[in-house]
């Protein structure tokens, strides 16, 4: 008797753990990026740059860090959906950055890439148009949403 029960508990178990990774490989293939073409810089957090006495922390209250995976983004862009947190995939990176930090009013359709205390490597990258395909709810759509299956191909 006792290895029945257990034999049952043995088949729920993975029952349900098979139910959740359907749950997860789904919720997968309903992500969606919307597409924009940004002029992209780069910037660090030293305070002769940021303009601030804690240059580590952002304008929403982040702590930056040299490694990781940050942006900022104009504040015209946080209008189109790349708010706080968004995950953001930007040509010619491999990394998924999220959007930690926003800038001045007077930029326009335009990022920053973090680039930790590397002052060099941010002014290498130097000022580029570029494409950045940003994860939306599925539910607002728009005419030129695309699947992550067709950003990457």
């Amino acid at each position: 008797m006792k290895a029945g029960v257990f034999i049952c508990m043995l088949i729920f178990y993975f029952s349900f753990l098979a139910c959740k990774m359907n749950s997860e490989n789904s919720k997968e293939s309903t992500i969606v990026w919307d597409t924009l073409e940004v002029t992209a810089s780069a910037y660090n957090s030293l305070s002769w740059q940021t303009g601030a006495g804690g240059a580590n922390i952002t304008a929403w209250g982040d702590t930056l860090r040299p490694g990781l995976k940050a942006i900022a983004v104009s504040r015209d862009l946080i209008k189109k959906g790349l708010d706080h947190n968004t995950k953001v995939k930007i040509e010619g990176f491999d990394s998924i950055f999220l959007v930690k930090d926003k800038m001045h009013y007077r930029w326009k359709n335009k990022i920053d890439i973090y680039m930790g205390e590397d002052v060099k490597k941010a002014r290498n990258f130097g000022r580029k148009k570029l494409k950045i395909y940003y994860e939306v709810l599925p539910d607002s759509i728009s005419n030129n949403t695309k699947t992550e299956k067709d950003n990457f191909k």
